[in-house]
């Protein structure tokens, strides 16, 4: 570690949140002791800050003040996480239709924020700067396992209106001191990907942040022109955001020289779970309880999937209570090789929205249609949307011409896995926009499953 690095971490930093009225640092400090306690130690560790929060939320908050009176829940009663099963699951329209009463009557300053994307109307929600404090310290300790750490040089891809929108002097400041750049993933052009590259090859940064689409889409580009980017001492690339698929990770791994480090959460559900160097994907347990429900909200034992549901418990101003991400996924018991007692997610599939539902009613993850097209040299970029049960739409830019031998073949091979009435619509694009976000999502289905 440079000693300017040393300088950011331990010191420039630090006073940038207890400046914003953060609590930062010492979460980051409690963090990283209690992510090598034994499982076991771990788990009493987090029922007992969840019987706290669940107290703190029945007797400050009034959403959860009448429903804990009305059905005769007591958070003192709390002695295993699973009692957690004995409250409802709360989905989007529940946060939308109770909003001002899901505020806590002492809540500090809280920041509005909004989620959406290429399904439903957009979430809007409240954030403290407890909750802020804690994801954080959560994204550091992360950062620290990766022997990277706040300080060193850094370039960030992202496309968030929120984060591209606060470039002002104290944010560019701030940038400045921290050695962090910021290039938008809203402006993904040519001329654009070429001066991104160049950029990332002057200022020669340690690690690098953002889209797995988007950081694949540059590492395919720089290969293409002949850009040299594995010598630039780029020692790990973090993605969040986005399913990483696996010819992204080999892709992005090759081009820049490093590994990538996925990791999982959202602008709601916060940071729930990072990888660590060993491969493993650790939840943020000191702060979120993860379960795994079907679709009927039944809890599915370890190891089947199911749609991922968070309680965040630094969210005490605002509170997410056994909150649908909309995400698939499955825990592990195993124990990583690394040491860590926090909890494993042993896979995360991505949106409920990237599964494809056949004429039968099976459901197939879109990388099964997804390597289809990716077999075929002449083509450059693809969406494959579900419209309805029997129709799908495929968004084409090619590099050359598809013949109707091909499309016929690719029609054969989606009505193979999806039925044979399927229809498959071609239409070939300049260009496939991302979402209003930023990000890019390769499969989208309006059906639902």
């Amino acid at each position: 570690m440079s000693l300017y690095t040393r300088l950011v971490a331990s010191a420039i930093f630090p006073l940038h949140e207890r400046l914003k009225g953060h609590s930062t640092l010492s979460a980051l400090r409690s963090m990283e002791q209690s992510q090598w306690l034994p499982r076991t130690d771990l788990k009493a560790f987090q029922l007992a800050r969840l019987r706290a929060f669940l107290e703190r939320i029945g007797r400050d908050v009034p959403y959860y003040r009448d429903l804990f009176r009305d059905s005769g829940f007591s958070p003192a009663d709390v002695n295993a996480l699973t009692d957690l099963q004995r409250l409802p699951i709360t989905g989007k329209p529940d946060i939308r239709e109770n909003l001002e009463r899901m505020k806590a009557d002492n809540a500090g300053p809280l920041e509005r924020f909004s989620t959406g994307g290429s399904s439903g109307e957009p979430l809007v929600f409240y954030r403290g700067k407890e909750r802020v404090s804690h994801d954080v310290a959560a994204k550091w300790r992360a950062t620290r396992w990766w022997n990277v750490d706040i300080g060193d040089r850094e370039i960030v891809i992202w496309g968030s209106p929120i984060e591209l929108g606060s470039q002002d002097r104290v944010r560019l400041i701030r940038d400045k001191l921290l050695r962090t750049e910021l290039l938008s993933a809203f402006e993904m052009s040519e001329d654009n990907l070429e001066r991104f590259i160049r950029r990332i090859q002057a200022f020669k940064p340690r690690m690098l942040f953002g889209y797995p689409s988007s950081l694949a889409l540059m590492a395919r580009y720089a290969a293409g022109k002949g850009f040299k980017m594995d010598e630039l001492g780029i020692k790990v690339v973090f993605v969040t955001s986005e399913s990483l698929y696996p010819h992204q990770r080999e892709t992005i791994e090759s081009v820049y020289g490093a590994p990538v480090a996925n990791g999982y959460g959202g602008r709601d559900g916060g940071f729930i779970a990072h990888q660590c160097p060993a491969g493993s994907m650790h939840i943020t347990a000191e702060d979120i309880v993860v379960e795994i429900v079907d679709s009927d909200g039944n809890v599915l034992p370890t190891g089947q999937n199911g749609e991922i549901v968070i309680t965040h418990m630094a969210m005490g101003d605002f509170p997410f209570v056994r909150y649908r991400t909309g995400d698939v996924g499955s825990l592990s018991d195993e124990s990583c090789s690394c040491g860590r007692g926090l909890p494993l997610l042993k896979e995360i599939e991505g949106r409920t929205t990237d599964f494809i539902m056949a004429t039968d009613g099976t459901v197939i993850h879109g990388l099964a249609l997804i390597y289809i097209l990716r077999e075929l040299p002449q083509v450059g970029e693809f969406k494959i949307v579900q419209d309805a049960l029997d129709r799908i739409t495929v968004q084409l830019v090619v590099t050359g011409p598809l013949t109707g031998e091909m499309e016929a073949e690719i029609t054969a091979q989606f009505r193979k896995r999806l039925g044979s009435t399927v229809s498959v619509i071609y239409d070939y694009v300049e260009k496939i926009p991302a979402e209003a976000s930023g990000k890019f999502r390769y499969v989208v289905s309006h059906v639902a499953h």
